[in-house]
């Protein structure tokens, strides 16, 4: 779902961008408001989830890969404002570090996986749990919301991708971005969403909920100050987990749809679209999350280790900069 450099025209990507800005803006005001000082490192762990799980890629059989957010998980722990402070955040870092997603289109790719997918998955996950839920309706409204919430997502950046040839071509007609027209794209986008990759993002929403609730009942915006200063080592030891197991993403073969290389979208439409072959590229760090020589098994665990890293020592400063007086609770 992260939409990479030059699939979208530099107006659109500035559209998206300005939209998110008071989003971004507005997120930042809530997240100093309703989490506590000392839960606000915790949110970095919480969107290290997120890091990890777009890292597992799924395949879909056609040879096209997919991958969950875990945007709604965030959001059910800390708030939907704060989910999209966590996954802004984490797509940051796997643009700049590891080319996964377009600088160009980071707004874009904010605007549907850490705006529209946190938020309406909240909504719909509260709609469903009610007040003070028990554990089974909360898993409940969870999978639900999570499953509403990554369609949805998908659902935008189809759309994003569909209306470029519409809008922007060249004088022979072809396309000068992405060439899928809407009626190719929301379709393509779509059958994988609503089927292995939505079931991908309710098992990591649900599954990391249930062991979060069991085995570290204080990770959360809502726990006491008491509570909060107590060591959360099962949810350590779960981030661990997937860190060692994350390689298993290395097995899906084929790049995800509107994910191409240029040599891969020209063997596939006939032609190389104009923007894509004269658009700006970003050089990342660690492309493909691979670093230097090493076997790519053991650059995609350093890979997950670096993000994770950056993503705790992230939130760290972002708490030295908030008051201690926060209200607790109020979303």
């Amino acid at each position: 779902m992260h939409i990479p450099e030059n699939y979208l025209s530099p107006s659109t990507c500035g559209v998206m961008t300005v939209a998110m800005v008071p989003v971004w803006y507005h997120a930042v005001k809530e997240v100093r408001r309703t989490v506590p000082k000392e839960r606000i490192p915790l949110l970095g762990v919480a969107a290290a989830f997120c890091f990890l799980a777009m890292m597992f890629n799924v395949p879909l059989p056609g040879g096209t890969t997919g991958h969950a957010v875990c945007g709604t998980l965030v959001a059910i722990l800390f708030g939907p404002w704060a989910a999209t402070l966590a996954v802004s955040i984490a797509l940051a870092i796997q643009a700049v570090f590891f080319g996964d997603g377009g600088i160009l289109a980071f707004g874009a790719n904010c605007f549907n996986m850490a705006f529209v997918l946190p938020l309406l998955g909240y909504t719909i996950y509260k709609l469903i749990a009610g007040k003070n839920p028990d554990l089974r309706r909360e898993l409940v409204a969870a999978g639900v919301g999570s499953y509403v919430g990554i369609n949805a997502a998908a659902l935008c950046a189809a759309i994003e991708f569909g209306i470029q040839p519409l809008l922007f071509t060249n004088a022979a007609g072809q396309a000068l971005y992405c060439p899928y027209p809407i009626w190719v794209s929301v379709p393509a986008m779509m059958v994988g969403h609503l089927t292995i990759f939505g079931l991908a993002e309710v098992i990591f929403t649900v599954g990391i909920l249930a062991y979060v609730r069991k085995t570290a009942p204080s990770f959360s915006a809502e726990a006491s100050q008491q509570t909060a200063e107590k060591p959360t080592r099962p949810v350590a030891i779960l981030i661990a987990l997937l860190v060692a197991a994350c390689p298993l993403g290395l097995l899906a073969v084929g790049d995800a749809w509107g994910e191409w290389g240029t040599e891969d979208l020209a063997s596939l439409v006939g032609y190389t679209p104009a923007g894509l072959a004269e658009g700006w590229e970003w050089s990342s760090f660690f492309p493909d999350y691979s670093i230097g020589g090493m076997p790519d098994w053991l650059g995609y665990i350093l890979s997950a280790v670096i993000g994770v890293a950056l993503l705790v020592i992230i939130f760290r400063l972002i708490s030295g900069t908030v008051k201690s007086q926060v209200a607790f609770g109020d979303r």
